[in-house]
């Protein structure tokens, strides 16, 4: 999972940024980004895509890496942005954020898949990132853990929707709660379940 870092750190690029994002797929919620810095002294055991990993494991990592990482940057879009922007768009705004955040600027950038072309700073983008990149890896739990709690929090002035178990993804569940309890600023209303409950409440408010 060091390969890609181990490379450049001899290269003599001391600050390596991993970046990913998390939330594509959602009907509500933000799309979040996060980049590392991983410390070329302090290897983190355990490393992979946040998606192959538990949520127990994913925790775990996230206070490792909040602990060791020598920076960690985060950027929230939000549903309606997404609307306005759309959904590509939206995640490389976040990634791009993300790494102009860190606290330290990073002297080569990896990312997941993203090529990040105005970005500045020298980058490379690897298909299937987090698999292979532990810095991606690292930026992918970080950023799913963040999502994943704010998700949980919205659950709780918003408990019909029942964003605490299914995050925002298109799950029965939660299709079923848009049709039952309508769309809420947290919604994107591009997406075509969401845009199909609005033209259904419009079709009824014309009748």
């Amino acid at each position: 999972m060091y390969k890609y870092e181990q490379a450049l750190w001899s290269q003599g690029h001391s600050y390596v940024a991993g970046c990913d994002e998390v939330g594509r797929g959602p009907l509500a919620g933000p799309v979040v980004a996060s980049a590392v810095i991983l410390d070329p002294t302090y290897t983190i055991a355990g490393l992979d895509d946040s998606k192959k990993l538990t949520e127990k494991k994913r925790d775990l990592l996230f206070d490792e890496i909040m602990d060791h990482a020598l920076a960690v940057s985060t950027v929230f879009i939000t549903a309606k942005e997404i609307d306005e922007i759309n959904i590509y768009q939206a995640s490389k705004k976040a990634m791009m954020s993300a790494i102009h955040g860190l606290k330290q600027r990073p002297t080569y950038v990896l990312s997941d898949a993203m090529p990040l072309t105005g970005l500045g700073i020298p980058f490379e983008s690897i298909i299937k990132g987090d698999s292979k990149s532990a810095s991606i890896a690292a930026a992918s739990i970080v950023a799913k853990v963040t999502r994943d709690q704010y998700m949980v929090r919205l659950a709780k002035d918003y408990p019909m929707y029942g964003f605490d178990k299914h995050k925002g993804y298109p799950t029965k569940m939660h299709k079923e709660a848009l049709k039952l309890h309508g769309v809420t600023k947290f919604h994107r209303k591009t997406y075509a379940p969401v845009r199909d409950v609005l033209f259904s409440q419009q079709q009824l408010n014309i009748k």
